[in-house]
């Protein structure tokens, strides 16, 4: 054999990667193979999502989360696709690398598959996402299968699914005793349906860790422990914008003072004549 012959080439990592194009589900399932951990985070206008673009970021994702941190209320419940739509199209404009994922907010496919697939469909066509995000397992599968053999990608999520907040009875942790059973078996008939990765909120981190051992898919956990394939945040709680957190969040930066710092700067500036400074006046 010759010696000029070259190795072959070295899959990219997923995280901080430097290809030219969108990473896509296959990506996501290489990583998986490759035992390579990756971090998402939710984005919600076009300027962040350039940051996280430009960090290396490899999935990002228009939560309904959006319903508190963009719209001020306090669940997820209210927002609505048409809400959410002009969102997601921002994160897909601002964005050049990462996959671009849609929450299908509350309301939007429970009712059957044709709404599932017309709201997921709205989402692919209208803000130009690469794959849809929705709550629930083995009851929701008609769904997840339908939208699969339409050419939409899936991503589940299970655990604490905050669109069901009222039959919980709060945000509670999801799974415990004979409840993992049923996750477990919720996880494994969404990879059957065809989901490419799952959400694992809120669960015990045996739970997760098992779950995670048990699927070829990818699994993304928020708060449910470190052995999970990937982790999720919101990002205004990751940056410590968001003043109360669950349990497993970790803020890594303090935004929420940065910012309050910035504008009682600008203030006073403004207030003693400081600022606007002749270097700031047009001429």
């Amino acid at each position: 054999m010759s010696s000029s012959v070259a190795p072959p080439a070295q899959p990219a990592a997923l995280y901080g990667g430097t290809s030219g194009r969108r990473v896509t589900v296959r990506d996501i399932a290489a990583a998986k193979e490759r035992h390579e951990k990756w971090p998402m985070l939710t984005a919600y206008d076009a300027l962040t999502a350039r940051i996280f673009d430009e960090a290396g970021i490899p999935v990002l994702l228009v939560g309904d989360s959006a319903a508190m941190v963009v719209y001020g209320y306090d669940s997820t419940i209210p927002v609505t696709v048409d809400d959410l739509i002009p969102l997601t199209a921002a994160v897909v404009r601002g964005s050049k690398r990462a996959m671009v994922v849609a929450d299908l907010p509350f309301g939007s496919y429970q009712t059957g598959v044709k709404e599932a697939l017309s709201a997921a469909t709205r989402f692919l066509k209208e803000t130009g996402a690469h794959a849809i995000k929705l709550e629930g397992g083995r009851r929701i599968l008609p769904q997840v299968e339908a939208m699969v053999a339409a050419g939409i990608p899936v991503m589940g999520h299970l655990g604490l699914t905050p669109q069901s907040v009222n039959v919980f009875g709060g945000y509670r942790v999801q799974g415990r005793g004979q409840d993992g059973d049923e996750l477990m078996a919720d996880a494994k008939a969404l990879e059957a349906a065809g989901a490419f990765s799952l959400v694992l909120e809120c669960v015990p981190a045996d739970l997760a860790a098992r779950v995670t051992a048990s699927l070829s898919i990818p699994t993304i956990g928020i708060g449910g422990g470190n052995q999970t394939d990937a982790q999720v945040l919101v990002w205004q709680d990751m940056a410590g914008l968001t003043p109360h957190t669950a349990k497993f969040v970790k803020k890594f930066a303090d935004m929420n003072a940065l910012l309050g710092e910035a504008a009682r700067s600008y203030a006073d500036e403004v207030v003693s004549g400081a600022y606007p400074a002749p270097e700031h006046a047009y001429r």
